[in-house]
């Protein structure tokens, strides 16, 4: 079911968990050379994949690049955002055709050109021939997908807690202001499980330290948050800060553990500290040295953290910046016209993520000199891994979140990942719907988008609907930039709207914990496109803003400013579940076909599967109070396999499923 082509010699990523002898035999579906793998499409053909990426389910008619890219405008044109997921499945089975999936485990910048230069042409192009290529045929599209997830390991599981709902901005600034907002919720009667610290609560940027002056007593801080039913979760960032006394950049730079220059001197970038270096996760004695790190946040009661600026983001280089300054000098006295003014307006903004930068730092992996530009997809991967094996040694029956914001195939052992630096757009909300089932395939289960938009200024019926997928998202946090309109759910009008909506999530916590686990334990998806479950549905392979929730659930959420409904497609014959705006549940029948659905603002709609159920219960301020005794099973099923454990230990297990009936 699965065959390996071994190309030239390829970086050993540690994607890959299973032992898989190299193939003797001609790669099918592909004519390779020169770096190429060339694929002959059908018309009929769809392809799925790549995680997080753009653009639709169907990857069709697009030109998309592995390389972690820090950008935050994810607009149409964009070939790549902060992950490298180089899983593909390409479907013409119902036609004919062919049905496999392929995994390009390549760590450097990779295209893929679905369709666009080519209408009937897949071509996948790598910077060198140095690539291991994997094909991964099976029965079904679920099938492939469950044999690609056994060859690259077990998803990453989070601590119970962090399936709550949890508020975060850049940023909280002082202890007064996360007590503002954690008393905000609270007086609204609104659940919380986690508020976020961004960059403000360093001394300075600093990572591993605490503004003392803003963050006074930290650790009693951190357990009177947690008293009332908060954990608190801090930001991590990949550059260290240049700072004589400091530390950690005492430490590594002694030990050699921050990516050097040609000359072999520590490679000095700009970042949010000023002057950083970035710690070399990819060796070993570096990565094991930053994580244990993180002991220093966790002795105070921390128990979650997100990784950020780990592409890694440069700002600027010194060398970069020392050119900009001598260039920017030939504009000082001159009338700028047409051609000059961009020029010189550009000296500075093309500072950011240069190419010429990431192809002038190196790591040392196992005593040999890489050139970073050449396992670039690798740093936020590493870093991810490198901090969660620091969990693992430091309290290895205790879960820690985590979560990252570049990623690479592997990296979904070891945490989540959020989707970056989204906008308060309508539009927004279906590209996260859409990259869910992606993520998805490639192992991050634990994700989902900035709630009401990072970017830009949300509005009340926005961050309503914003909500309304995701209650269903594992990861379910509202975050939003420094600057921007406040975005908490209580500060807005009609705080009973909100209330209701982030209530439902704690209702079918049951049910949305069931699932993760079960997706988990099988190496299968959480969510699904319509195409996976009903693939001899032509209506159904078309439709690219429903999708399939764990085993039972249906959602079709409303992504257009002023909608009073819409349209879904019914695949079968389901139960329609309506959150009523007083918090009410009723259910109706509704059969196969097109309806027109209304749904209010304060109103969620959601479709159980024909003979399947799931579990309701009451609403609690927070994940470690729910209360299970209370649940009830929803749709005209008869019994519902619930998953519980204690949410904390690495005691995973199927033994922890028990069966409940109607």
């Amino acid at each position: 079911m699965i065959k390996k082509f071994i190309f030239n010699k390829p970086f050993d990523t540690k994607a890959v968990v299973l032992d898989i002898k190299n193939y003797d035999g001609d790669m099918p579906y592909f004519s390779c050379g020169n770096n190429k793998f060339c694929y002959k499409m059908s018309k009929t053909a769809c392809v799925y994949g790549l995680g997080e990426a753009v653009r639709g389910i169907n990857k069709r008619g697009w030109i998309y690049e592995g390389y972690c890219s820090d950008d935050p405008s994810h607009t149409e044109e964009k070939r790549s955002l902060y992950g490298a997921h180089n899983f593909l499945i390409v479907d013409d089975k119902a036609n004919g055709g062919d049905r496999f999936g392929v995994f390009f485990d390549y760590p450097a910048r990779i295209t893929f050109d679905i369709g666009y230069s080519k209408e009937d042409e897949l071509m996948v192009s790598a910077q060198t021939n140095d690539i291991a290529v994997y094909i991964i045929e099976g029965e079904t599209l679920i099938d492939i997908v469950k044999n690609f997830r056994r060859l690259i390991g077990q998803s990453y599981i989070a601590p119970k807690w962090a399936f709550g709902f949890m508020q975060s901005r850049w940023s909280y600034f002082t202890k007064d202001d996360v007590v503002r907002i954690a008393d905000g919720y609270e007086n609204a009667d609104i659940p919380l499980d986690a508020i976020f610290l961004d960059i403000d609560y360093m001394e300075r940027f600093k990572d591993f330290t605490i503004n003392d002056e803003r963050f006074p007593d930290f650790e009693q801080f951190v357990a009177y948050m947690k008293s009332r039913g908060i954990r608190l979760v801090p930001i991590i960032d990949a550059a260290v800060k240049v700072e004589d006394g400091y530390d950690v950049y005492e430490e590594g730079k002694a030990n050699g553990y921050f990516c050097k220059d040609e000359n072999g001197d520590d490679y000095v970038v700009g970042v949010w500290p000023g002057r950083a270096v970035f710690p070399d996760f990819l060796n070993e004695d570096a990565s094991i040295w930053f994580a244990d790190k993180y002991k220093m946040l966790t002795d105070m009661g921390i128990e979650g953290f997100w990784n950020d600026m780990n592409e890694p983001a440069i700002f600027y280089s010194d060398k970069g910046l020392d050119r900009a300054f001598k260039e920017i000098e030939k504009y000082k006295d001159i009338s700028l016209d047409a051609n000059t003014y961009f020029d010189c307006r550009d000296t500075f903004s093309t500072l950011s993520n240069s190419q010429d930068d990431y192809n002038s730092f190196y790591h040392n992996i196992n005593g040999r000199k890489i050139k970073h530009n050449d396992v670039h997809n690798l740093y936020g991967y590493f870093m991810t891994k490198s901090a969660q094996e620091g969990f693992m040694r430091n309290n290895p029956e205790k879960r820690t979140l985590l979560f990252s914001r570049a990623s690479y195939i592997g990296a979904h052992r070891y945490g989540g990942i959020w989707t970056g630096d989204n906008h308060s757009w309508w539009s927004h909300i279906l590209l996260c719907l859409k990259q869910m089932p992606s993520l998805n395939m490639c192992g991050f289960l634990y994700s989902g988008c900035d709630l009401g938009g990072f970017n830009g200024n949300c509005t009340s019926d926005l961050l309503l609907r914003y909500l309304s997928l995701g209650i269903f998202t594992p990861l379910m946090r509202n975050h939003s930039a420094c600057g921007t309109k406040d975005q908490e759910c209580f500060a807005f009008e009609n705080t009973k709207d909100f209330k209701n909506i982030v209530d439902l999530r704690y209702r079918l916590i049951p049910y949305i914990y069931s699932e993760y686990m079960k997706a988990v334990m099988n190496n299968d998806m959480y969510f699904r496109p319509l195409a996976f479950n009903y693939e001899n549905d032509e209506m159904a392979k078309n439709v690219e803003d429903q999708l399939m929730v764990g085993s039972s659930i249906m959602i079709a959420p409303v992504y257009t400013q002023n909608a009073k409904g819409r349209y879904v497609y019914i695949p079968e014959d389901m139960t329609q579940i309506r959150l009523n705006a007083d918090a009410s549940i009723t259910e109706s029948e509704i059969k196969k076909g097109h309806h027109y659905i209304d749904v209010a603002l304060n109103e969620i709609v959601f479709f159980v599967k024909s003979n399947c159920c799931v579990p309701l219960c009451n609403t609690a301020k927070n994940v470690d109070s729910i209360d299970y005794s209370t649940i009830k099973l929803l749709g005209n099923g008869s019994k519902y396999e619930l998953y519980t454990d204690d949410g904390v230990t690495t005691n995973v297990s199927t033994d922890n499923i028990k069966t409940l009936y109607k």
